[in-house]
């Protein structure tokens, strides 16, 4: 019989590794990853999203509701005007090592 300690370890792992594969399905959207990056830089509206990535209004919202949903986007109206941030600073360094694995400079 495995000691408590190590019951609660690997309970806590399997949680952890649930909550880590929850985050990679929402980064394999190639449109929700740039979104990402977009965010790490700063917060910014769906009008900022959507001229930096040239991708359509409905699409742009489709997928930070997508990525509100899992927790990673937060969102504050300023007016007529919702402004996306990070809202899980976990995904900061997995979205940088992403960027300086694929997307190097030259």
């Amino acid at each position: 019989m495995l000691p408590v300690e190590t019951e609660i370890s690997q309970e806590r792992m399997a949680l952890a590794a649930e909550e880590a594969a929850g985050m990679l399905r929402a980064l394999s959207n190639p449109s929700r990853l740039l979104i990402l990056c977009q965010l790490v830089e700063r917060e910014k509206s769906v009008g900022e999203l959507e001229d930096a990535l040239d991708l359509g209004q409905a699409y742009v919202s489709q997928q930070l509701a997508r990525l509100r949903s899992e927790g990673l986007v937060a969102a504050t109206r300023e007016g007529r005007v919702m402004r996306y941030r990070l809202a899980d600073t976990r995904i900061t360094p997995v979205i940088q090592a992403l960027y300086d694995q694929y997307c190097p400079r030259p």
